[in-house]
């Protein structure tokens, strides 16, 4: 390993050392960094994808200049091309000015395309020329534009399947699949639990000014759990313990979680992790409701970056039922640095 990639992937460390499935994972990024091979992460939701992206541009010669990521699932389809590429003024109801696209704002960086699969097949076959190139137009604009630019992309979907039922070119799947990463579930890798659920404990406190502390009976339930959001559950709950400060309520909406089928894999249920004997159903219930309510709150109100107005508007509530839904859920926005 070079000494630039044990500088540039530092802040990454601790997330790709936990277990030997992550290592294998940074020996393909230290391998592939320093090259502009496009690679394509594969992986179920929330196992890290994202961060995987960033330790790639991270450790590469590219370091300095912008690393753009565009959620492809997230932008209606009407607007990705737009998004991706650009307008001009004129070139369609509402587009009153020109705007740079995302390529061009990645211009000597990186481009993370996340949830690839989720593009239309007109888009599919618009991008695979630019990406032969890197040359395009923005919509209505006959200008011809050129970037250099690394490409990223990562799905949670089996593209395979995909192709084979005529959702994904085939064509595309080669141009972006020089080289795959695959990152593994949670599930299958449950050592790193421990330190992971310390992390995000630390900084959630720090986050909310709390001091809470994970007693092992917590760790111990943790550790039982399958995990079918992976990280990103984990990072969740951890929030959840923070906030609410009781270890117990947030044990038990996992369970509730488990029995409504919701921790399954692939699409499939599974069998419930934990048990619940003695505890009334009603509660259950309750709280199993509480948790619901508090994850929605939390991510529209992380969405609209805690404009507390517009979450209102998307709620359909007036804006003191929020305020009194936020205050009843322990919700504080983030401190500002």
């Amino acid at each position: 390993m070079s000494v630039a990639h044990e500088l540039d992937t530092t802040r990454y460390d601790p997330f790709l050392d936990g277990s030997p499935q992550m290592r294998a994972v940074r020996t393909v990024i230290e391998s592939v960094a320093d090259t502009d091979a496009t690679v394509l992460i594969r992986g179920e939701s929330g196992v890290g994808k994202d961060l995987v992206a960033r330790a790639i541009h991270a450790a590469s010669s590219r370091r300095h200049g912008p690393f753009v990521k565009v959620n492809c699932a997230a932008i209606p389809a009407s607007l990705l091309e737009s998004e991706l590429f650009g307008h001009e003024k004129g070139s369609f109801t509402g587009a009153h000015r020109r705007k740079p696209g995302q390529f061009e704002y990645a211009n000597k960086g990186t481009i993370y395309l996340d949830e690839i699969a989720e593009l239309a097949l007109p888009l599919q076959a618009k991008l695979l020329h630019v990406l032969q190139d890197f040359r395009f137009s923005r919509v209505g604009g006959r200008e011809l534009l050129e970037v250099d630019l690394r490409v990223i992309a990562a799905t949670n979907r089996n593209l395979e399947e995909a192709m084979a039922n005529g959702e994904f070119r085939q064509d595309l799947y080669y141009r972006i699949n020089v080289v795959e990463v695959r990152v593994p579930p949670l599930r299958e890798r449950r050592e790193e639990i421990p330190e992971l659920a310390s992390r995000f404990l630390a900084r959630f406190n720090a986050q909310y000014r709390r001091h809470k502390q994970l007693m092992p009976e917590t760790l111990g339930r943790l550790m039982e759990y399958t995990w079918s959001g992976n990280v990103r559950e984990l990072e969740n709950v951890m929030r959840r313990l923070v906030v609410l400060g009781d270890d117990e309520q947030v044990i038990e909406a996992l369970v509730a979680r488990g029995r409504n089928g919701r921790n399954g894999h692939n699409g499939h249920c599974s069998t419930p992790q934990f048990t619940v004997a003695g505890r009334d159903l009603k509660e259950i219930g309750r709280r199993a409701a509480r948790e619901a309510e508090y994850n929605a709150l939390l991510e529209v109100l992380e969405r609209v970056h805690w404009n507390r107005a517009e979450a209102a508007r998307i709620f359909k509530v007036s804006y003191k039922t929020l305020l009194t839904k936020i205050a009843e859920c322990g919700l504080t926005p983030p401190l500002r640095r």
